[in-house]
């Protein structure tokens, strides 16, 4: 409530305290939405990091076409980090970035430096499986959560991961011997 001059009165801090003390409380820490939200970010680093070891180590007759591939799926993964660490912060956060911090909650491994294609398409294959269904579990935990943001969030960061996975499954499934 705002008196005549402007100024607010005393119902409005009582009734704005105890909403800003909940949603500091919901995001504490250990709470399963920031757990899942920290996941997803350390998972994306290290995706956008295997993306583009694959890229610089593409060869053989397709060496071209997975060195874009590559390139255009890590700088998709690449353009999730900030909405996940924006999310973080919003709700009181740090985001994980050291990589200490990202290796320890990271779900997807790194990429070894010696793979074939068609290696390199199964891994990136079976990662983005892997985030798929942490995600689709993130955004269960989010809504169950009350936490329409962090939902929408994930859901749509999902539907960025089941493409690469269609795209790479597709890739093997082909199986045109030009993987070798």
């Amino acid at each position: 409530m705002t008196t005549r001059n402007g100024e607010r009165g005393n119902g409005d801090a009582a009734r704005i305290e105890p909403a800003v003390h909940a949603i500091s409380q919901e995001s504490r820490r250990a709470a399963p939405v920031a757990q899942h939200l920290q996941r997803q970010l350390a998972n994306g680093f290290v995706l956008y990091a295997n993306f583009k070891r694959y890229q610089w180590q593409a060869n053989g007759p397709l060496a071209r076409d997975l060195h874009a591939l590559f390139d255009a799926l890590g700088a998709e993964v690449l353009a999730m980090l900030d909405p996940l660490a924006e999310r973080l912060r919003r709700i009181g956060q740090d985001p994980v970035a050291a990589p200490d911090e990202v290796l320890g909650k990271a779900g997807v491994v790194p990429a070894p430096v010696s793979l074939t294609p068609r290696e390199m398409i199964e891994q990136a294959q079976a990662h983005a499986a892997l985030v798929i269904r942490e995600m689709r579990d993130a955004v269960r935990v989010a809504a169950d959560d009350d936490d329409p943001r962090t939902a929408d969030l994930l859901a749509r960061l999902v539907q960025v991961h089941e493409k690469h996975e269609w795209w790479l499954r597709d890739l093997l499934e082909r199986g045109d011997r030009l993987l070798r």
